[in-house]
């Protein structure tokens, strides 16, 4: 297959994860603060909002292989993109905390659809010597995403906060529209019903899980420490946003090169360590800090995810896809608990960002220590997977 035969459906999985994650899930952070100063939500309302969509994230993953069989890999890649529109238009509606509670849940439904399809379908039409630029360039969507969206939020929440909303839906179809014609489709549904024997790969759930908890924090609540715990005002918080993007991009793009070159287990122990400095930082006072945190938590959100990705290829080989289903059903399990409980954390402090990131500071330390474990255990017999 040439590189443009590699780069159609690619980009066109890039697309899918650049709505589903980058826009129908991380767009909401820069709007967080400026959400709380219209006044359609207080600070805690915005947190449950966020936590909502991590739990609606995690019934998206979990049922994506499901509606996949039920309709075919490009038929469900567009429901999951028409969920994301319909989302964000309904959004642009102040109907209260429950009605803006149940879109936000069906745009993380939209984002883990997107997610759990669009890399495992691009893969399965690609040739192997190609599947590393293919995953490459999907994991990208996640990175340009987040930066497209810290760019569109503050230009236009200057309107008010529904044109912002709309302008999301808008790009999200355009995206579509872009997209649709090269989506993957795969000779069969992605993972099939045969479901042969994976190593359990035990301790790299727990570490993605506990890395996913602790990564909780910037994914929320980044721009809005910005904007309110350091009294930078709501355009601070969208600039920050795109520090978080540039990260992200760095992440995607350095991420799976690091675990080519070290292998999964080690480059996970860098990534993680990232996270560690990321959230520490971001305790730390001044602007300088906040940059370097928000540039670092962006590296480790995607970085994270593609050496975990890298680890499950090199456990499971060519089921390396069951094995991944599992790690990203760890993972958006754990991003469901915390969410509510940071949000619960966040009200019961008097809206503390020091609190909240503390909390994940610790959680990145166990998924790192986690992650010291599983790299120490492999040592013996390099070529066993616990």
């Amino acid at each position: 297959m040439t590189t443009r035969g590699v780069l159609g459906p690619a980009l066109a999985g890039a697309a899918a994860t650049c709505s589903g994650i980058g826009l129908a899930r991380f767009a909401y952070v820069p709007l967080f603060p400026a959400m709380v100063a219209a006044g359609w939500v207080d600070g805690a309302g915005a947190g449950l909002l966020g936590a909502i969509n991590l739990t609606g994230y995690l019934v998206g993953a979990l049922a994506a292989r499901r509606v996949a069989r039920a309709l075919s890999v490009p038929r469900a890649l567009d429901a999951g993109m028409a969920l994301a529109v319909l989302a964000a238009a309904c959004c642009a509606w102040n109907g209260g905390l429950a009605w803006l509670g149940l879109w936000r849940g069906l745009a993380g439904v939209a984002g883990g659809t997107l997610m759990g399809l669009a890399g495992p379908a691009v893969q399965a039409v690609v040739a192997p010597q190609r599947r590393g630029l293919a995953g490459g360039v999907v994991l990208l969507g996640v990175g340009s995403g987040v930066t497209l969206g810290a760019l569109l939020v503050p230009a236009l929440v200057g309107q008010g906060v529904a044109a912002a909303w709309l302008g999301l839906s808008v790009v999200t179809l355009l995206l579509w529209m872009l997209a649709r014609r090269f989506w993957p489709a795969p000779p069969a549904p992605v993972g099939g019903h045969h479901r042969p024997a994976v190593p359990r790969a035990v301790r790299l759930v727990i570490a993605y899980a506990l890395s996913g908890a602790g990564l909780v924090p910037p994914m929320v609540y980044l721009a809005d420490l910005a904007a309110r715990g350091h009294g930078l005002g709501v355009r601070a918080g969208g600039l920050m946003w795109v520090v978080f993007g540039a990260g992200a991009v760095a992440g995607s793009l350095s991420g799976g090169a690091l675990a080519d070159r070290m292998g999964g287990r080690r480059a996970m122990v860098l990534a993680l360590a990232v996270q560690v400095a990321a959230l520490g930082t971001a305790l730390l006072p001044g602007v300088p800090a906040l940059v370097v945190a928000g540039l670092l938590s962006g590296m480790a959100s995607v970085g994270v995810t593609a050496v975990a990705l890298a680890a499950a290829r090199e456990r499971a080989g060519a089921e390396a896809g069951i094995l991944w289903v599992r790690v990203t059903a760890g993972f958006a399990v754990a991003q469901a608990v915390t969410g509510f409980a940071m949000a619960a954390l966040f009200g019961a402090t008097g809206e503390s960002h020091a609190a909240i990131f503390a909390a994940g500071l610790l959680l990145s330390v166990l998924a790192l220590a986690m992650g010291v474990a599983d790299h120490a255990a492999a040592r013996p017999d390099a070529g066993r997977a616990p």
